[in-house]
């Protein structure tokens, strides 16, 4: 039973994590134990931060495609903190 609500838990922070990224900017919180899992994140927030100048220089006129492309970097960034949590679990 414990394991279950355990389990549970960690299913919840889960979705919220997913939902409050969907909903803001990326953020590099991936430790140094996941070298690769950060660097990865880090260029995902480094990238997004490019794109929002780029949306600026443009008058925020690039067709819907740079705010497609920032909807997909907040996407990655929360699989990969998914990704971090899982192989804390183990």
């Amino acid at each position: 039973m414990k394991k279950k609500s355990i389990q549970l838990a960690i299913a919840v922070v889960a979705v919220v994590g997913c939902v409050q990224a969907m909903m803001s900017e990326p953020v590099v919180n991936i430790g140094k134990r996941h070298g690769e899992l950060r660097a990865a994140q880090e260029a995902i927030v480094s990238s997004f931060a490019h794109i929002s100048t780029a949306q600026a220089n443009n008058n925020d006129e690039l067709g819907g495609h740079a705010a497609k492309a920032k909807e997909y970097l907040i996407k990655a960034d929360a699989e990969l903190r998914l990704a971090a949590d899982v192989a804390n679990r183990r």
